[in-house]
């Protein structure tokens, strides 16, 4: 059972350190030698005052405000505390707000993809269940769904719920993005086909649209890293598109089976530290997964 353990152990290792073998007719400079690194994004200043405004609010008037006050301010410092990274109290918080506000949408939201984070997927279900029954018109609720009923393996449940999402503005490389992904696990002949149709409504002029163009094999990578730097003034606009390029050449690789490639994209996605972004959220999750297949293997 140990020399087990320490095969798995051994294989998850290797496999997240990136030593995966090259798809051939691909070297691994072509995969990763055009590579740009993010400056990984620095604690936001304005943030930390304003949790600090809050949590004196809270120390010192906080019997004075009503339950909506209360909720509203539980709420914007567990956003506040999620954007930092600090999940625990960002989720303690949003369930403290629901104390107070039991119709609070939004902080079901977030609840669930918290819990999507943790692969706790009936919960992420029900949490998001929730902010649909109180908000039945919040987007972002059917893409979060969606994502969670994609990592919890009901594919076909999951497309549904990202082509309301897609369908609410099929102009977002994003949303065509993710209905791709997930279509991808019920028919990839299909999904290769509604991308081309979902192609024809994307704007060049959208940096994203590359993405797209890259999935369905018009560009290969290095074109794609080579465009980065495009229409880029500042260093946090490169770090949030990395982080987003990251996520999805990480995608990308999974699906050709260059696992140690992909898993490398994950946790620089992860480096850049965009924690609000939906790419930086599941790239730990990717990894997550890749580690229990990797013990699964294993076990067999």
């Amino acid at each position: 059972m140990q020399k087990r353990i320490l095969q798995a152990v051994l294989i998850a290792s290797s496999l997240l350190a990136g030593c995966a073998t090259v798809t051939p007719g691909q070297s691994s400079q072509t995969q990763m030698g055009n590579l740009l690194l993010a400056e990984p994004a620095p604690v936001n200043y304005r943030s930390q005052v304003a949790l600090a405004r809050i949590n004196q609010v809270l120390s010192q008037v906080e019997r004075n405000l009503s339950d909506v006050q209360r909720a509203q301010l539980y709420y914007e410092r567990a956003v506040l505390y999620d954007s930092l990274g600090l999940k625990g109290l960002a989720q303690y918080d949003f369930n403290v707000a629901l104390k107070f506000k039991p119709d609070m949408a939004e902080a079901y939201n977030y609840i669930g993809i918290h819990y999507t984070e943790e692969m706790e997927f009936a919960q992420a279900y029900e949490a998001f269940d929730s902010t649909l029954d109180i908000n039945p018109e919040h987007d972002f609720a059917f893409l979060n769904r969606g994502i969670a009923l994609y990592y919890g393996g009901r594919a076909e449940l999951a497309y549904k719920d990202l082509t309301v999402f897609y369908e609410l503005d099929s102009s977002d490389p994003y949303r065509a993005l993710w209905a791709y992904i997930v279509e991808s696990e019920i028919n990839k002949e299909q999904a290769f086909e509604s991308l081309k149709q979902a192609r024809e409504k994307l704007s060049n002029d959208n940096w994203a649209t590359l993405l797209v163009d890259l999935y369905l094999e018009k560009i290969n990578e290095n074109t794609l890293l080579g465009k980065l730097l495009e229409g880029v003034s500042n260093q946090q606009q490169l770090t949030d598109k990395l982080c987003e390029a990251y996520f999805y050449l990480g995608k990308y690789h999974a699906a050709r089976g260059n696992n140690g490639v992909a898993s490398n994209y994950f946790k620089l996605a992860l480096s850049t530290n965009v924690y609000q972004f939906v790419e930086h959220r599941y790239a730990r999750l990717e990894l997550d997964l890749m580690r229990e297949r990797a013990f699964s293997e294993v076990e067999k």
